[in-house]
């Protein structure tokens, strides 16, 4: 089974970028849909993007979607989450997950199995 890891999360100005990372042991990425959700304080925790291979396909949450893109690196084994145009309102925890399953529902948690132990992004205004 895959295990993932979380790098890449810091402190940002509004409008800054950052670029997450979702590396993976144990098995290759383009076997499982990835996926990214977040979690900030007090909230439940919410989808942000995945992809799928075979076709290439990316998912995004609309309140991402022209900001973040996800891509993959399959010599690397490693998923990553672009983020332009950060907002105070993108700070929040944020996790790598992987999923196996052939009903797999990209923006729904409880599709993935795996997942990593996040990354703190903090965006300040």
């Amino acid at each position: 089974q895959v295990q993932v890891v979380e790098s890449g999360g810091g402190v940002v100005q509004g409008g800054g970028s950052l670029r997450l990372s979702c590396g993976a042991s144990g098995d290759t990425v383009s076997s499982y849909s990835m996926g990214w959700f977040r979690q900030a304080p007090g909230k439940e925790r919410e989808f942000v993007a995945a992809i799928t291979w075979s076709p290439d396909s990316a998912h995004y949450a609309d309140d991402v979607k022209g900001r973040f893109i996800i891509s993959g690196d399959g010599a690397k084994n490693t998923v990553y989450l672009q983020m332009d145009s950060l907002i105070p309102e993108d700070t929040a925890v944020y996790y790598c997950a992987a999923s196996s399953l052939g009903s797999w529902k990209p923006t729904i948690g409880t599709s993935y199995s795996y997942w990593g132990q996040g990354t703190q992004v903090t965006v300040s205004s």
